[in-house]
């Protein structure tokens, strides 16, 4: 008996819509990678890409646990000497919404070609609307 793998070519990436409305951040992130990994599929193949796109939508209206908003702080750096900035969670949901969720996502992804591709499969809307329509994504509920 051969284990079966999945070819590239074969995979066929569904769309999905999620409403992140009152939805904890770690939680919501969590099963959002599940899916954009394809993990939840039975031919789920590690270095093959066989996840769904996943359109998050109402992404400022996302809850934290405890005193995150305070305390959770992102560092990013200019390049320059001296250059290390930090954010808070507060400031960059009210600022950037849609940043919070995709570093979220993204720090459970894996890192390189693979997981960039499936980044890319990831699109995050602050309001309730989305442009991706056309490709009629299906609700799923988290």
């Amino acid at each position: 008996m051969k284990t079966y793998t999945a070819k590239a070519g074969e995979v066929q990436h569904g769309w999905y819509v999620v409403d992140a409305q009152n939805k904890v951040l770690g939680r919501l992130a969590s099963q959002i990678a599940m899916r954009l990994r394809g993990k939840h599929r039975p031919e789920y193949t590690p270095h093959i890409d066989t996840g769904d796109f996943v359109v998050v939508v109402n992404v400022a209206k996302l809850r934290t646990t405890g005193r995150k908003p305070e305390r959770k702080i992102y560092y990013r750096h200019t390049g320059y000497p001296g250059g290390l900035r930090e954010t808070t969670l507060g400031k960059m949901q009210a600022v950037r919404p849609e940043r919070v969720l995709q570093k979220a996502v993204k720090g459970m992804l894996p890192k390189g070609p693979l997981g960039y591709a499936m980044m890319r499969k990831l699109k995050v809307y602050s309001g309730a609307t989305h442009p991706h329509s056309a490709q009629q994504p299906k609700p799923l509920d988290i």
